[in-house]
């Protein structure tokens, strides 16, 4: 038999072909461009080569033996039959492949992927928005038909109900999945990237907090009267000394502390910013922690809720505290201690950068490249001057300046 007419593949033969140096094909008679691909690691792979629109292209059938020699035989026939009906098979399978995978399912796979850097709170809070809120209009679509227009309706939606804030972040997670799908190359172009500036803006209102000396020295002395539960009275005397976040105060977790070093580091899982954090601690701070540490120190939290120690206070423990002690909620909130320290240490001439660095605040540009070098000593320096000062409020001493020696 000549040697240009390729034989009839039989499974004897494609069973007894040994793996090679280099790859090579077993072509199969019968004219359709059938061959199996023997790779020198020993796997098999079946493929059809064929010419579209004048150029020569090859479809993937799959593995032997997964796919028999009758199997492969009968896609390359269905494939043959699409070719005449001028359909590329490979496109074809892309276009197929792209149907199936849906809004859903491309959501799904961007929260997976981001579990490990949110909190299980935001977690939950994306999963549930875009459930209630988005899957319903969006979830069953193939990502590549869904339209501008389309996830403008469901973003107005939400708009109309008045949840105005709650839409821009819904319209920051869709675009998120698409931006996604995009990288996973389902798309070549994100459709809610078209929305940017579409919904009424937010009305940013600021945290309202104390900033003038002698009205922070009246708040100081009602603090340190502060009569109710005793974890609350620790956790909102340490509040302005170390001005957190109200969550990651709360949250403070005695594993973090090193009451020795007189520091307090806060991991990044439960930092807004996604960074680990450190807090010097002043001595005032420290003698805090040493009051509580007989009551709660054999437990997880350093503030526990009253009802059990698996969990800490709740988020508006701080603020139903300031609530008791008189002040109104557009006098003082827990946020409040952050923009009361921002605004007199900047006044009192610490350096910016400094302070900055000690609210965690997001940073930009060199400063971002540069956050490693956290002037630490500088820093231990300000918060024991800034703990120092409030206690002269306190008492009554003299508003003055403290300058930053860093």
């Amino acid at each position: 038999m000549s040697k240009n007419i390729p034989q009839s593949l039989s499974d004897a033969r494609i069973r007894s072909a040994k793996p090679k140096e280099k790859s090579y094909k077993l072509f199969d008679r019968g004219g359709l461009g059938l061959y199996l691909l023997v790779n020198p690691h020993g796997s098999k792979l079946w493929l059809l080569k064929y010419k579209f629109e004048g150029r020569d292209r090859l479809a993937s059938l799959g593995k032997y033996p997964v796919i028999t020699l009758s199997e492969a035989r009968k896609r390359a026939l269905e494939l043959r039959r699409q070719i005449e009906q001028g359909i590329d098979p490979n496109e074809a399978k892309r276009t197929a492949k792209a149907e199936k995978y849906t809004f859903e399912i491309a959501a799904r796979e961007w929260i997976a992927q981001n579990v490990s850097k949110w909190t299980p709170r935001h977690t939950q809070k994306v999963s549930n928005w875009l459930d209630r809120d988005v899957l319903p209009w969006l979830g069953s679509k193939p990502v590549g038909s869904i339209t501008t227009p389309e996830i403008l309706t469901v973003l107005r939606r939400v708009e109309t109900t008045g949840h105005n804030e709650k839409a821009h972040c819904i319209q920051e997670y869709v675009a998120n999945v698409f931006r996604y799908a995009v990288r996973c190359g389902h798309l070549s172009h994100n459709p809610a990237a078209d929305l940017r500036g579409v919904l009424v803006p937010v009305n940013v209102k600021s945290y309202a907090a104390i900033t003038e000396p002698k009205a922070v020295a009246a708040l100081m002395r009602a603090i340190d009267g502060y009569q109710g539960n005793f974890v609350v009275r620790c956790a909102i005397r340490l509040a302005p000394l170390v001005f957190l976040r109200p969550g990651e105060l709360r949250g403070a977790e005695w594993s973090e502390l090193d009451l020795d070093s007189a520091t307090w580091r806060i991991p990044a899982r439960r930092m807004k910013m996604r960074r680990d954090h450190v807090v010097p601690l002043s001595r005032q701070a420290i003698a805090i922690f040493e009051e509580i540490r007989p009551l709660t120190g054999h437990g997880k939290f350093v503030f526990p809720s009253i009802r059990t120690d698996e969990r800490c206070i709740s988020e508006n423990t701080i603020n139903s505290a300031l609530r008791r002690l008189g002040y109104a909620h557009d006098e003082m909130t827990g946020h409040g201690f952050r923009s009361m320290a921002s605004t007199l240490l900047n006044e009192l001439g610490h350096r910016p950068d400094l302070i900055e660095r000690q609210l965690a605040h997001k940073e930009t540009g060199v400063r971002a490249v540069y956050h490693r070098a956290e002037h630490l000593e500088a820093r231990r320096s300000m918060m024991q001057k800034w703990a120092d000062y409030l206690d002269s409020l306190k008492a009554g001493g003299e508003v003055i300046g403290i300058n930053s020696a860093g």
